[in-house]
């Protein structure tokens, strides 16, 4: 049998902490700069997705009108004022959430590359829980904001897709759109 993944011995379970999490990607940032070359899609290409989900009514029957104007109007200003910061970009993962990291004795290492993109380190650490982006030596705070932001109302659109199986959807739907509402008032 021939196989072209390595087998990562799973670390004792201990939570894995912000500090550990943000050294991991500074870890994965610090490799995929290498990769020039790469051929990705830039995370405007992942944004123009969730724009057209939520501008499909036949895709998205269960949202209402005023929840979709608020995805629709969240995903169009939150990347404009990303891409207008002109911030370096460079391949990134694309969603280097806990759900896509394993917990190894070599350290944290992140899976499910499926996603990854251009664009700037910032679109990747909005995807890390809260107490990662503080530990980030070179990240712009700010467009760090921006980029979490633009990430809520991404997956505020994923989720009203009507082959979404997210496990519990339907709170979660509600969840990220509050979380929207909240950062607009």
């Amino acid at each position: 049998m021939v196989t072209l993944w390595t087998y990562y011995e799973p670390a004792t379970q201990r939570e894995v902490g912000a500090a550990d999490h943000a050294h991991a990607l500074e870890r994965l940032h610090a490799g995929m700069r290498n990769l020039e070359d790469a051929i990705a899609p830039h995370f405007t290409d992942r944004v123009a997705e969730a724009e057209q989900l939520v501008a499909n009514r036949d895709d998205t029957p269960d949202l209402d009108d005023a929840d979709r104007a608020l995805i629709a109007d969240t995903l169009q200003r939150q990347r404009q004022a990303i891409v207008d910061r002109c911030a370096a970009e460079q391949l990134l993962h694309g969603e280097p959430h806990p759900g896509n990291a394993l917990s190894t004795k070599h350290g944290l290492l992140f899976i499910d590359l499926e996603t990854c993109c251009r664009g700037p380190i910032e679109f990747d650490i909005a995807h890390a829980p809260d107490g990662v982006s503080p530990l980030s030596r070179i990240a712009d705070q700010e467009l760090v904001r921006e980029c979490r932001i633009l990430m809520l109302a991404m997956v505020a659109a994923w989720r009203w897709d009507r082959t979404d199986e997210f496990p519990e959807r339907e709170r979660a739907r509600r969840d990220y759109v509050n979380a929207l509402r909240a950062c607009s008032s």
